[in-house]
């Protein structure tokens, strides 16, 4: 199956609707190139029976056929059009009686092309590429009007194409700082979403894993202590300890599932084609899980007082899940730092906010020796999810004593279908009885 696998992923390229395979998109493209040089040597040829400016002009218009060698080739599609510019002065060089009004000769105008094509050189190509290109497209535009420049018009041809070229290397300057610019924005973004994600996970990881791990070790205290006078309440600790490690692992396992499953189109295929037939894993926790949360946590040895209020609703995921790791990171705090058998839960469903707060009458900021109550992933955690959802957090020690954590998430507003009007209900019942 492994060896199939590198197979695939040519297979779904080429089938992409309207794809066209590189042999014929550079067949097309020097097609062009062709034809360009055809269209140059009609011009070239008919060109002693009108005036300047019509060849010059449509060798001009031409080059719109060497786009695709441009794209592809630019150094060969810059000497065609160079080939093909001084081709046309030579060949038109000879009517000095179409010069436009301000002394620019009008045989020159196919070296509008040439610039073109340095311009989107130096907006694509190397510094080293661009400088070459353009000194070569000057050293030849300049010789080409040294030798065919009539009169004192010469020195009014050489600024044009001075300026001309200078143009096209300004565009194709600000072309390059564009796209470089529009490069490094996706980096950033890249790079801010892979960190994004990385503190996700990791406070997934952390809220999940500590507080699991607090209780186990708990529980693992208390069995080895009583394991020869009480063998029930030992029993009772190991039961507690297997229930809490199945849970984190299938935590544990649904997190890994969302992290494997980056394309939704290779879920059911290669190394993932044997999860399809298992079950799906378990939803994320939310408020509604805190029953159980509460019960896990008396089980290490907090009782915890719940109180819900408000009109409890349905909230979306990513609140839902917030909002229960927190209870979680706090509730693991007073089983870990606060030394105290009860702590308060409160959760009020507001119009606009969900309010969250735990309360404890421990020891407040007098935690464990070596530990800030300021510090800690936990808190961090907290702070980056109430974040991430405007809302406010509330960390601190009590006057009265204990710890207080508590955290405000606005509330999306609820969608409510319009009312319908009188006239539009006996409307829409008419239209039913149809």
């Amino acid at each position: 199956m492994d060896d199939a696998t590198p197979t695939a992923e040519p297979s779904r390229s080429s089938d992409r609707l309207g794809a066209t395979p590189p042999t014929g998109r550079a067949a097309v493209a020097w097609s062009g190139g062709v034809l360009y040089v055809l269209v140059l040597l009609l011009l070239i040829g008919g060109s002693s029976r009108a005036p300047a400016t019509v060849p010059a002009v449509g060798s001009l218009l031409a080059a719109a056929m060497l786009i695709g060698v441009v794209r592809r080739q630019p150094l060969p599609a810059l000497a065609l059009t160079l080939v093909g510019a001084t081709a046309m002065v030579l060949s038109t060089s000879g009517a000095a009686h179409n010069r436009l009004a301000v002394g620019y000769q009008s045989e020159f105008l196919s070296y509008l092309a040439v610039d073109a094509v340095v311009g989107f050189i130096v907006a694509t190509r190397t510094r080293r590429v661009a400088v070459v290109a353009g000194t070569v497209s000057f050293t030849v535009q300049l010789l080409v009007v040294a030798a065919f420049a009539h009169g004192d018009n010469l020195t009014v041809n050489v600024v044009i194409v001075l300026l001309a070229l200078a143009a096209a290397g300004a565009v194709g300057l600000l072309g390059r700082e564009r796209r470089d610019h529009a490069v490094a924005l996706r980096s950033q973004e890249v790079a801010e979403a892979v960190t994004a994600e990385r503190l996700r996970i990791a406070r997934e990881l952390h809220d999940m894993v500590a507080h699991s791990i607090g209780i186990v070790a708990i529980q693992a205290g208390v069995g080895s202590r009583v394991l020869d006078t009480q063998p029930a309440a030992a029993r009772e600790a190991l039961e507690a300890i297997e229930a809490t490690s199945r849970e984190t692992l299938a935590g544990l396992r649904r997190t890994l599932v969302a992290l494997r499953r980056t394309d939704p189109a290779e879920a059911g295929r290669g190394s993932l084609a044997s999860n399809t037939r298992r079950e799906p894993p378990a939803p994320a926790p939310g408020l509604a899980d805190l029953d159980r949360l509460v019960a896990a946590t008396a089980d290490a040895g907090v009782r915890v007082e719940l109180r819900r209020s408000g009109d409890q609703r349905p909230l979306p995921p990513e609140l839902d899940l917030s909002a229960y790791r927190i209870v979680q990171e706090a509730l693991t705090n007073v089983v870990r730092h606060a030394d105290v058998g009860h702590c308060r839960v409160a959760v009020e469903y507001g119009d606009e906010e969900l309010s969250v707060e735990v309360v404890d009458d421990g020891r407040g900021a007098a935690r464990a020796p070596g530990k800030n109550p300021g510090q800690g992933f936990g808190l961090v955690g907290m702070r980056e999810r109430v974040a991430l959802l405007h809302g406010r957090l509330s960390v601190g020690p009590r006057p009265e004593g204990g710890f207080r954590v508590a955290a405000r998430l606005p509330l999306p507003e609820p969608v409510t279908a319009p009312a319908e009007t009188p006239d539009r209900a006996t409307a829409t019942t008419a239209e039913a009885a149809r």
